[in-house]
């Protein structure tokens, strides 16, 4: 038996004033065949990582393909998509002939002229294999769960955490589903229903958190294989955006209608209550500081660099210093310079910078500040679940009671090490201010006392009425109070 398996991925955000180059994907997963590291998945690698390691326990041989991945940005070069998809379907075509194929894809991606990558890679790979291969697909829930790329795939499996702590589970899924297909011990039959919603929907709070239970429970039983929740991404204006639930049985197109449309149906009836309460920068400040138990740690949603925001919003930022807070840290702050002019400094060193507010309006006004340099280090990591993300070099300074973290690749905060890196210990500080939507639950959560979310002026805005759409399917709620969710496959 042969498989083959291969990455190409990254979430597009179409109103993003960062233009995603093949610098980008060089700058975050570049690994040709057989270089991909042993430790752990890189971005949406884990179907590689999950195959390189069962391989020889199962009986197939593995052909490695090429793993490209980027940070979160604007809309993807055409040029560059291409050179590296093709790349990759060649060595599908000299891979052959093949039982299976594993495509660890993000499933949010968008090239110039390609509004649907996934679904142009897929139906590639369909053309190049012929229908008799078994393609498996593992995505990110922030995506577009298009017809297109459903059709050209037989098994397709979304992580179910958000954050996404189970993408090596979810791997796992996918390729024992892609082998018992290839041995014909099942048949998988897809169902596929348009809740016509957009919306966030973290399963560190309870409705989700139940939601997600209640669905993975069903997984194994009664002929039903996989269930997927698409939470969709906001922040892509493409005509299939928006929330979907994707079932698939063994050989029981019935059943994947009825249950896809069960739980399509009790998605729709949880709209706006999935997402936390957000508070103005002012209150969330002052909420913080009343609280008897600390840290308090407090989430910048709106300047996300893992929605494609620059991580260069000084608003927060500001307001702390203005209020003089005391015990507080900030990260991360994406300013490759003012790192540069800190290590030039020297630790210890206190000089004037300028940091921050570089990439548009959205970023607000840079900080101007005496600052003190306290802590330096070079080729940083933080943790998220199995896998490694990449901050490069790291600096922290010290503006009055504040502590803030600057890094030379942008990313959003993620694990403990963002701070412990560069000697700022999170746990021991009044108000913890990260950069991230919800994914920092996964490390924060635990050491936070209470957890506030902030609506901030950043470029990713939490009302999703404030996005100026021109290309998505209407009506799709909450832009619009009537709607007509149902199955589409």
């Amino acid at each position: 038996m042969r498989l083959f398996a291969a990455t190409l991925a990254t979430e597009t955000n179409t109103f993003s004033p960062l233009p995603t180059s093949i610098e980008g994907y060089k700058e975050g997963v570049w690994l040709r065949p057989g270089e991909h590291p042993d430790d752990a998945p890189r971005m949406c690698t884990a179907t590689l990582f999950v195959a390189r390691q069962r391989a020889a326990k199962e009986n197939f041989t593995l052909i490695e393909g090429s793993c490209f991945a980027a940070s979160p940005a604007g809309t993807t070069n055409r040029a560059d998509y291409e050179t590296m998809r093709d790349e990759i379907l060649e060595q599908l075509k000299q891979a052959l002939p093949l039982d299976g194929v594993l495509l660890g894809l993000h499933g949010a991606m968008v090239a110039h002229g390609y509004d649907d990558v996934e679904g142009d890679i897929t139906e590639r790979a369909r053309q190049i294999v012929g229908p008799n291969t078994i393609i498996g697909v593992e995505l990110d829930p922030h995506c577009h769960l298009t017809l297109k790329r459903l059709r050209n795939a037989d098994i397709t499996i979304l992580y179910k955490e958000f954050p996404h702590t189970d993408v090596v589970d979810r791997a796992e899924d996918l390729l024992t589903l892609v082998l018992r297909t290839i041995r014909k011990e099942i048949k998988p039959t897809q169902a596929l229903y348009d809740a016509r919603q957009i919306g966030s929907y973290p399963t560190t709070l309870p409705l989700m958190r139940a939601f997600v239970d209640r669905m993975s429970a069903m997984e194994g039983k009664n002929g039903i294989l996989s269930i997927s929740i698409g939470h969709c991404f906001p922040y892509a204006d493409v005509p299939e955006m928006g929330g979907r639930i994707l079932v698939i049985t063994d050989n029981n197109k019935p059943l994947a209608d009825h249950l896809a449309t069960e739980i399509g149906e009790e998605f729709v009836s949880m709209r706006g209550r999935t997402a936390p309460d957000y508070l103005e920068t002012d209150e969330a400040i002052t909420t913080g500081l009343a609280s008897n138990a600390f840290p308090v740690v407090m989430a910048d949603p709106a300047d996300n660099a893992g929605g494609g925001a620059p991580s260069d919003n000084t608003t927060i930022l500001k307001r702390l210093i203005e209020r003089n807070v005391q015990d507080a840290c900030l990260g991360p702050i994406w300013d490759p310079i003012a790192v540069r002019l800190c290590f030039d400094a020297g630790l210890g060193a206190t000089f004037n910078l300028r940091f921050g507010g570089k990439i548009g309006p959205t970023s607000n006004t840079p900080v101007d500040a005496e600052v003190t340099v306290i802590g330096l280090a070079r080729d940083c990591y933080q943790s998220f679940g199995p896998a490694q993300a990449e901050l490069g070099d790291c600096a922290a300074i010290r503006i009055g009671g504040v502590e803030v973290v600057l890094e030379t690749k942008r990313n959003q905060a993620l694990g403990l090490e963002l701070f412990r890196n560069v000697g700022i210990e999170p746990t021991e500080k009044k108000l913890v201010v990260v950069k991230s939507t919800n994914h920092f639950m996964a490390a924060y959560g635990p050491i936070a006392k209470k957890v506030l979310y902030i609506d901030a002026d950043g470029p990713i805005p939490r009302d999703y009425r404030k996005i100026p759409y021109t290309r998505i399917n209407r009506p799709i709620w909450p832009l619009d109070a009537e709607t007509k969710p149902g199955l589409i496959m």
